[in-house]
């Protein structure tokens, strides 16, 4: 107890580092939130905390350089090390979402929307980049459909996050921890109103998966506007649609955001279905902080869900639209060959009255006479417009509204 205090007051006794000089410069921050404040870390403590718990935010490429040091941090903060196949799927740049644990810790994999809409995370091993799909063409929405794992390792009073460089998912949320803390008037930081700081590695774990959620959800409307604006050019009566290639690159892109998101489901789902086995907690504020965990677990549940549904409302509506774009195309193909052939109707008696008068015949009738031209011109006139007559009452020559 002596050296756990002791830790703490050293940690104390350090200067805090402001989030503008550690975002992007250091891969490796190092958080210990209490329940009266958060404080940032230059160096991995010794021991564990007496109060709240740590968060060691690291870079995947850090993670690989740094494996023994972190693994024996954790030993001597939690009494343990994580499994060589848990250390595998963190630096895995490939992994689906998934949920693992142990009897001493949990793993959880999350796919994350990648922060940049072109180029795969540079931090990745080569065969990581080797095996990562090319750059998507199109619209800029088509290009953002990328994503990146983001590894959490859940102990007791521990929690290790494993990003890609370029997470802005870290940098954001580690600034808005040290934005909810108490007012310091040496550094001339005031608190963020109504801000609640995370009261356990899993409920921090949570609200990071909660914010990588959001950006899926505030992804859907940047594909509905583009699917609408493709729908719109779709449907035009008299406009020619020529982003085949793009609308295909849209249909895939919407079919793996699919998958992502189930797997994101399946993981969460696991997840919650472990929170049901821990053992109640004997008091009631370990209960209430349960229950809040249970409940921000199905809260997040049921953004994955929302974002899988739309997502497979806009794969129908996509679908439907282009069935709908060749059902017009086949109406109006069929109205111009409906038009032609009634003008061939039109015409084709007119044609059987010149082959009869261009026979090689002496006596034909009318053929001799000097107002033959006339009685034949006549009668294929009034043939004609008989014809075209009984076709526009039938509707033949009409067009079909396409709107």
């Amino acid at each position: 107890y002596k050296s756990n205090s002791s830790s703490v007051k050293q940690e104390q006794r350090q200067p805090p580092v402001s989030p503008s000089s550690a975002a992007g410069a250091r891969p490796l921050r190092i958080f210990h939130i209490q329940p009266t404040g958060v404080a940032e870390l230059s160096e991995l403590p010794e021991a564990p905390p007496a109060s709240g718990f740590l968060w060691l935010a690291c870079a995947r490429a850090a993670f690989q350089e740094q494996l023994p040091t972190l693994q024996a941090a954790l030993q001597q903060l939690a009494g343990m090390q994580l499994v060589d196949l848990h250390v595998s799927d963190l630096l895995n740049a490939q992994l689906p979402s998934r949920y693992d644990y142990t009897s001493q810790y949990d793993l959880l994999v999350f796919r994350r929307l990648a922060t940049t809409p072109h180029a795969a995370p540079s931090d990745e091993p080569s065969p990581a980049d080797a095996a990562h799909p090319a750059k998507r063409s199109g619209p800029l929405v088509l290009r953002r459909i990328d994503t990146n794992p983001v590894g959490f390792a859940l102990l007791d009073q521990v929690l290790l996050t494993v990003h890609p460089a370029d997470c802005a998912v870290r940098e954001a949320y580690a600034a808005r921890l040290l934005a909810a803390a108490p007012a310091d008037p040496r550094e001339g930081r005031m608190p963020t109103p109504g801000a609640r700081l995370p009261a356990s590695p899993a409920d921090l774990m949570l609200r990071l998966v909660n914010t990588m959620v959001d950006g899926y959800l505030d992804l859907r409307r940047d594909l509905t506007r583009q699917l609408d604006h493709w729908q719109t050019e779709l449907l035009k009566p008299r406009a020619r649609f020529v982003n085949w290639s793009s609308l295909l690159d849209a249909r895939m892109a919407l079919h793996n955001l699919d998958e992502i998101c189930e797997d994101q489901r399946s993981a969460i789902q696991d997840w919650i279905d472990t929170l049901e086995t821990w053992a109640p907690p004997d008091t009631p504020a370990g209960a209430r902080e349960l229950d809040l965990l249970k409940v921000r677990s199905r809260d997040v549940l049921e953004h994955i869900e929302r974002v899988v549904h739309h997502v497979r409302r806009l794969e129908q509506s996509t679908e439907t639209v282009v069935q709908m774009h060749f059902s017009v195309q086949s109406n109006r193909t069929n109205d111009i060959m409906r038009t032609l052939t009634a003008l061939t109707a039109v015409f084709l008696p007119l044609n059987l009255i010149a082959g009869i008068f261009g026979m090689n015949f002496d006596f034909i009738p009318l053929i001799h006479k000097q107002d033959g031209f006339w009685w034949a011109t006549g009668a294929m006139s009034v043939i004609a417009v008989a014809l075209v007559l009984l076709f526009w009452r039938k509707r033949y020559l009409a067009r079909t509204s396409t709107r």
